[in-house]
C-alpha cells in the first residue's frame, strides 16, 4: 500500500515522462529548451487575420520551447528594416519577416543572413534564395473566390475591385484577377480603389461609398483581403445595396463569419487559410532551418473556399466551429518533420 500523497507524486512524474522523452528526441538546438531565440518582425498587424497569425506564431513557438520576440513596425517600412537590425543586435537565432515591401526588406534580410541568422519570409518577397517563402497560395485564394463569383453571377457582370499594389500577397492575387478578366471579357471592371491606412476597413469604406455613388451599376465587388471586404460591406449596407451587390474576398475571421451570416449579407464567399495555422507553419519552417533541415524554397499552405451558404448550412459561428466542422482548415500538414511538437488542439 502507498499513501495518497506518494501515489499523486508518482502520477505527476509519470505525466512528465512523455515530455521529457520528447525533449530528449529534439534535434539541436532545440534539445535545450529556452536556448533558442527567434524574432517576428511585422509590417502589418491591424485586423483579425494578423491577430490570429500572431497567436499561431506564439503557440508554435511555445510548443518547441523557443524564446519569441515580437517587433511591430505598424506599416512603417523604414522602421521594419530597422527592426530587423534590432533583432540582429539582440542575438536572435532566427527571424520571421511578416509582410513588408521588397525594396525596404531585401537589404535588411540579407544583413540578417550575413550575420548567420536563419530567416523565413511570410508574404513578402525579399528576393533571396537563402530565405524560404511561406505563402497562403495567394493565386489559389483569388482563384477560389473568383470561381465562386463566376458560378453565382455568370461570366458577365459589372465589377469593382479593391487593390493596393506593392504588397506581395495582393500582387499575387491581382495576377489571378487579371487572368480571370482576360478569360471572361464580359467582366466590366469600372472601378479600382484601396488603401492600407488604419483602420483599414473604415478607410476602405470611405472610398467604397464614393465608388458606389459614381457606379451604381456595380453588381460584384472583388475585395481579396477581409479588411477590404469589411469596408466594402459597410458601404454597401449604408447604400441599401445589399440585394444588388455581391462581395467576394480572401481571408477569414470570427468577425468575418458573423458578417457573412447576417440576414441578407452581401458578403457571399471568401477563400482562406487559417491564419493561426499559417503562423504555426512560419515558425515550423524557421525551426527546420535552425535544425539544419531544408523546408524548400516555397512553403505553401493550401486554402479553402468558405461560402455564406456553407456557413449557414453547417451553423458555423466562429473560427473554432470552422476548424471543427472543416478539419482541413484546422491544421496544415506542412513543414512537420517527425520530431516537431505541435501546439495543443
Amino acid at each position: 500500500m502507498i499513501s495518497r500523497r506518494v501515489f499523486t507524486s508518482l502520477l505527476g512524474a509519470a505525466a512528465m515522462l512523455p515530455t521529457m522523452a520528447f525533449a530528449a528526441d529534439m534535434p539541436a538546438p532545440f534539445d535545450n529548451p529556452g536556448d533558442v531565440k527567434i524574432a517576428l518582425v511585422r509590417y502589418l498587424s491591424t485586423g483579425d487575420f494578423f491577430q490570429a497569425y500572431l497567436s499561431g506564431v506564439e503557440k508554435q513557438a511555445e510548443a518547441i520551447g523557443v524564446d519569441l520576440r515580437v517587433l511591430d513596425s505598424r506599416q512603417d517600412a523604414a522602421l521594419q528594416a530597422d527592426m530587423v537590425d534590432q533583432a540582429i543586435a539582440l542575438g536572435v537565432d532566427g527571424i520571421i519577416i511578416q509582410h513588408g515591401l521588397t525594396e525596404s526588406m531585401q537589404a535588411a534580410a540579407q544583413r540578417a543572413v550575413e550575420a548567420g541568422i536563419k530567416v523565413v519570409a511570410f508574404d513578402v518577397d525579399v528576393e533571396n534564395e537563402a530565405i524560404p517563402q511561406v505563402e497562403q497560395s495567394d493565386r489559389d485564394l483569388a482563384r477560389l473566390a473568383l470561381e465562386a463569383a463566376l458560378e453565382d453571377n455568370g461570366t458577365e457582370f459589372v465589377a469593382g475591385y479593391v487593390y493596393v499594389p506593392g504588397i506581395a500577397p495582393l500582387d499575387r492575387r491581382d495576377e489571378t484577377w487579371v487572368k480571370v478578366k482576360a478569360d471572361n471579357p464580359g467582366i466590366n471592371q469600372v472601378a479600382e480603389f484601396g488603401t492600407l491606412d488604419n483602420p483599414i476597413a473604415n478607410s476602405v469604406a470611405n472610398q467604397a461609398r464614393s465608388v458606389l455613388t459614381a457606379n451604381p451599376n456595380i453588381t460584384v465587388m472583388f475585395a481579396p483581403y477581409d479588411e477590404f471586404a469589411k469596408g466594402v460591406k459597410i458601404a454597401v449596407d449604408e447604400a441599401g445595396m445589399t440585394d444588388q451587390v455581391s462581395i467576394y474576398s480572401a481571408d477569414v475571421s470570427t468577425a468575418d463569419i458573423s458578417a457573412m451570416r447576417e440576414a441578407g449579407s452581401a458578403w457571399k464567399a471568401t477563400a482562406a487559410t487559417n491564419p493561426a495555422v499559417v503562423g504555426e507553419v512560419s515558425v515550423r519552417t524557421l525551426a527546420m532551418l535552425l535544425a539544419g533541415e531544408n523546408p524548400g524554397a516555397s512553403v505553401i499552405v493550401p486554402p479553402t473556399l468558405i461560402t455564406q451558404a456553407m456557413l449557414n448550412e453547417l451553423d458555423i459561428t466562429n473560427m473554432e466551429d470552422l476548424g471543427a466542422k472543416l478539419p482541413a482548415f484546422a491544421h496544415a500538414d506542412v513543414a512537420v518533420p517527425e520530431w516537431m511538437p505541435l501546439p495543443a488542439r
